[in-house]
């Protein structure tokens, strides 16, 4: 049996992923995508998920990639996007999408004028975190004035 060469870096889902991790471990460094997401992916696509990802074919890739396309094959709680905004869809996104929508989001929020979209705009909790000890960094503080 001829040895394969290892690719080092290996593009997936526009991310470069380290060739000498296993594909699991390797498909967790792009945004969006968990353990239990990297693990189904490689479960569906039929990619053994403890091989290295520099090993892998393009065919391997390609399934990869076409895998997170097909939604309706994983469970309706794995996915990140459920019932979306603008079109009521299930979706997952991964890379730039999950970025700029998440940055569409809380612009949409703050446009509404909505309590979310203030807390995001004065650069606060938005989840209902106390904020007399924590949240220090977002506070324009004020010098002592001194006597004369």
């Amino acid at each position: 049996m001829e040895e394969q060469k290892i690719k080092f870096m290996i593009r997936i889902f526009s991310t470069d992923l380290d060739g000498s991790k296993p594909i699991n471990t390797a498909l967790r460094k792009v945004k969006g995508i968990s353990f239990a997401m990297s693990n189904a992916i490689c479960h569906i696509s039929g990619v053994d998920r403890e091989k290295k990802a520099g090993l892998l074919t393009d065919e391997e890739v390609k399934k990869i990639e076409l895998v997170l396309k097909e939604v309706d094959k994983f469970p309706v709680w794995m996915l990140n996007r459920r019932k979306d905004y603008d079109d009521g869809k299930d979706v997952h996104l991964v890379g730039v999408d999950l970025k700029l929508r998440n940055e569409f989001d809380i612009k949409r929020l703050r446009k509404i004028k909505s309590y979310r979209g203030s807390r995001h705009a004065n650069k606060q909790p938005s989840r209902g975190q106390r904020t007399k000890a924590h949240f220090r960094s977002n506070k324009k503080t004020l010098g002592v004035k001194r006597k004369k």
